[in-house]
């Protein structure tokens, strides 16, 4: 199985590279790292649909997709003269080593028991000192823990990850009743904005609500749950109770638009005592 892997990865690295090359595909050749950032993006999240409908052969093909991109692009950056693809795959080796001290390199922590919330930690940790090593030895500017995280990312995930990478240096809640605390105090300060005139008030509003999401944001990594996988699931569960909502009362002979909003919050109750 081993061996398979690796022949057919280099497979898919030749055929990358003759359609690169001088006979090769004409849409390959005019690409550059820009024009493939949305191809990037796109492959990410018709991955995460795969897992989310639990279909392994769909998985199966937007995986291959997923490393198809990938190799692409480190096909343009070999070609730049920057790093090959085996540069790429010998980087996240080295790293995967370095942040599993637990596991290759037993004798440095072999007291501690391992659960998967402290593995995190230790990944995290490591993480950061290497990238407050990697600023130091280059003498750009004054050290930073949250350095490194782009801002390119999505909004959720990015609080995610600055919330984990304060935790990693101790800046965190002893325990998750904290951070339950510390949502109801920001729920009650954007309520105070609403009531006192939302329409007055809208910029305090935002700052207040943008405040309230990075604190829920925080007591999901607190809970240990991955908020981005959470709000999928709720926008599922929401989709699929309305759309039952809206199917029952169209076979009673009326559209959303013909009832009022308790005839609709009866028929939510309902599918939702089904379930």
């Amino acid at each position: 199985m081993k061996n398979a892997a690796g022949k057919e990865f280099e497979r898919l690295v030749q055929i990358m590279r003759v359609l690169r090359g001088p006979n090769g595909c004409p849409w390959d050749q005019k690409q550059t790292h820009s024009s493939l950032r949305r191809f990037l993006l796109e492959e990410t999240y018709e991955v995460l649909d795969a897992i989310d409908a639990n279909n392994s052969s769909s998985l199966r093909e937007e995986l291959g997709d997923y490393i198809f991109e990938a190799v692409f692009v480190a096909q343009l950056s070999e070609e730049a003269g920057d790093f090959s693809v085996g540069d790429v795959l010998n980087t996240v080796c080295e790293k995967l080593i370095r942040r599993h001290p637990y596991v290759f390199n037993r004798k440095s922590i072999q007291d501690l028991k391992i659960t998967s919330e402290n593995a995190l930690q230790i990944w995290e940790s490591i993480k950061t000192e290497e990238k407050l090593a990697s600023r130091e030895s280059s003498s750009i500017d004054k050290p930073k823990t949250l350095s490194g995280v782009p801002p390119s990312l999505p909004a959720l995930l990015r609080a995610y990850k600055i919330n984990s990478r304060a935790a990693s240096v101790g800046f965190d809640w002893e325990k998750s009743d904290d951070a339950i605390s510390k949502v109801e105090e920001e729920l009650s300060e954007l309520r105070c904005e609403v009531e006192s005139g939302l329409a007055d008030n809208k910029l305090k509003a935002e700052i207040e609500l943008g405040d309230l999401l990075f604190t829920i944001v925080n007591l999901a990594r607190k809970l240990q749950i991955e908020p981005e996988g959470a709000l999928r699931k709720a926008t599922e569960k929401f989709i699929n109770r309305f759309e039952r909502m809206e199917k029952n009362i169209s076979h009673r002979g009326h559209s959303l638009r013909d009832v009022s909003l308790k005839t609709m919050d009866k028929e939510w109750e309902l599918i939702k005592r089904q379930e």
